[in-house]
């Protein structure tokens, strides 16, 4: 009798986690659904206040700060690149130092001053008039600090918040492990929801009121996003370190390289991981295993790495293919905050005699096809799949990264083609030289293409997400979400330098730049047919490296 009490006791408590107080997490008073939810509440305000920044920054630097377009739009993917790689950084801290809870914290106070000095330099822009050399470049620096100082606070925010969030299930419970697959689904869809909202209201803001008070928005919803995190502080659940020596997860895994060199000379002998395939050691990298021997078996028992030390390294040396074609979906990404929003202001925006929407607002399609698509995939697709399947996710994260992947390289051919109407409708009312004249063509035009990348999002940034969390060791988690997040950033520094390089190419404004601040003369058809292409080559590499992939077996695949 005194055992079959017991059980359920030893049953409510969580393997590897502890509360707020350091002791072991109670399954039914902490995580899951009612810890998830407060964390992405946080998520939701910190999407609001980035995108209530990002989605028409564009306009702001073309606007009053006078910069060229192709400038402007290389300065928006600089930043927004930036800002995606920087997480990795911001991950490392957390997992190597400060764990995610205290890493959260201290990016939010950093990026809090970061919209407030933004804020205060939109305050202090004077009108043209009143401009002179000096100021400008003191604005401008200004700007830029606190712009780049955004980018700081997020680097520490991004990765760890969502990390956190998915802490909150247990990987080796059937229900909880079934229910974090779906938090990757309702993380996106509310993340989406927060920056619908940044682009309807925050963007109106901007260009019918002011961008002091468009910019001081978003600064007071990050303020939100803190208090809501820290109330919530209770409920969650907090990794715990491994048992027995705490070593650094970087040093144990990056010993497993140092080790594996040293006995490259060793002749290779069976090890437990090529006893064992299905554990998941990749054929291509046996070398590593090489750091199981002890050289010429001596008493050097202390520099022999442990198996599931080797399994880690391999997974992340594994993960590096994927990471690398993947850059071909971030390039095409990268477009919406930039030329999409320049097409727009081209156009007729007039949706009811005397209202205007901002170009900027288009990209609230994007958000709502989110909406819309994420509940269909999550209730309807994912069950019908899992039936056929037998796959507790439905489809394997990498078909659905790659499925995203055909849907972004169809959305520039998409886009090059109403391009190229746009330029042609332009021509046929002689509007070629006339930049600031409305082009007599509908922005709805516009709307496939907003559509099918939210669409894409649904399947590729969502699968990315999953993917890479699940793939790293459990430690270094906030380090996989980074990964995913410095794919899009490095994208998005691609498209920087595709667009300096092609601008200077063509000649610029002087010549025949495809990026002519005169959109009318520019050719942003070629671009998008370029892109296109550009994504297709990175499909095909994809579909050969995710053919040969092996998942990690912590994960039950």
């Amino acid at each position: 009798m005194a055992t079959t009490a017991a059980t359920p006791l030893l049953e409510e408590h969580v393997i590897d986690a502890v509360d707020h107080r350091g002791l072991a997490a109670g399954r039914s008073n902490t995580g899951r659904w009612n810890a998830a939810w407060f964390i992405i509440g946080v998520e939701v305000a910190e999407r609001f206040a980035y995108y209530g920044i990002a989605s028409n920054l564009i306009s702001y630097l073309t606007g009053p700060l006078g910069q060229s377009t192709a400038v402007a739009a290389a300065n928006v993917n600089a930043w927004s690149g930036i800002s995606s790689i920087l997480p990795v950084l911001g991950a490392f801290v957390a997992d190597a130092f400060l764990g995610r809870y205290r890493t959260i914290i201290i990016a939010s106070l950093i990026y809090v001053l970061g919209m407030s000095l933004l804020t205060l330099s939109a305050l202090l822009v004077p009108s043209t008039s009143e401009s002179t050399n000096v100021t400008t470049s003191m604005l401008n620096l200004l700007f830029f600090f606190s712009l780049y100082l955004v980018a700081i606070g997020q680097s520490g925010h991004k990765p760890c918040v969502q990390a956190f969030g998915a802490d909150q299930f247990d990987e080796k419970d059937t229900k909880e492990k079934r229910d974090r697959s779906s938090f990757f689904n309702w993380w996106y869809l509310s993340m989406s929801a927060g920056i619908c909202l940044a682009i309807v209201v925050v963007v109106y803001i901007q260009e019918a009121v002011g961008w002091a008070l468009g910019f001081g928005i978003p600064c007071v919803f990050m303020v939100i996003s803190l208090v809501l995190f820290v109330l919530g502080r209770r409920s969650y659940r907090y990794s715990k370190s491994r048992q027995g020596k705490e070593t650094n997860p970087f040093t144990r895994i990056g010993r497993v390289f140092l080790v594996a060199f040293k006995n490259r000379r060793l002749s290779q002998v069976q090890t437990e991981l090529e006893a064992n395939p299905s554990q998941g050691s990749q054929e291509k990298l046996r070398f590593l295993n090489k750091a199981l021997l002890a050289p010429h078996a001596s008493t050097e028992e202390d520099n022999v790495c442990s198996v599931s030390d080797v399994e880690d390294a391999t997974a992340l040396v594994g993960l590096i293919p994927v990471w690398l074609t993947t850059l071909g979906y971030a390039l095409p990404y990268a477009q919406y905050m930039t030329f999409f929003t320049k097409q727009g202001a081209t156009l007729e925006r007039t949706i009811f005699p005397g209202v205007k929407i901002p170009s900027a607002s288009l990209q609230v399609l994007i958000g709502i096809a989110i909406v819309l698509f994420v509940p269909i995939y999550d209730r309807v697709l994912v069950p019908i799949s899992r039936s056929i399947t037998k796959d507790p996710c439905g489809i394997t994260t990498l078909k659905r990264i790659g499925t995203g992947m055909v849907l972004a390289t169809l959305t520039m051919v998409v886009a090059a083609l109403v391009e190229s109407k746009r330029i042609q409708t332009a021509k046929e009312y002689g509007l070629i030289d006339e930049a600031e004249t409305t082009v007599p063509m509908s922005i709805w035009w516009l709307v496939p293409q907003y559509l099918m990348l939210g669409l894409a999002d649904v399947l590729t940034l969502v699968g990315m997400q999953e993917f890479f969390y699940s793939q790293v060791p459990t430690e270094l988690r906030s380090i996989g979400l980074a990964l995913y997040l410095s794919a899009l950033g490095v994208g998005s520094l691609l498209s920087s330098l595709l667009v300096s390089v092609i601008d200077l190419v063509t000649g610029g404004d002087a010549g025949n730049s495809w990026f002519n601040s005169n959109l009318n003369r520019a050719h942003l058809d070629y671009f998008y047919w370029l892109l296109a292409v550009i994504s297709a080559v990175g499909l095909s590499v994809f579909l050969f490296v995710s053919k040969s992939y092996i998942y990690r077996r912590v994960d039950g695949v």
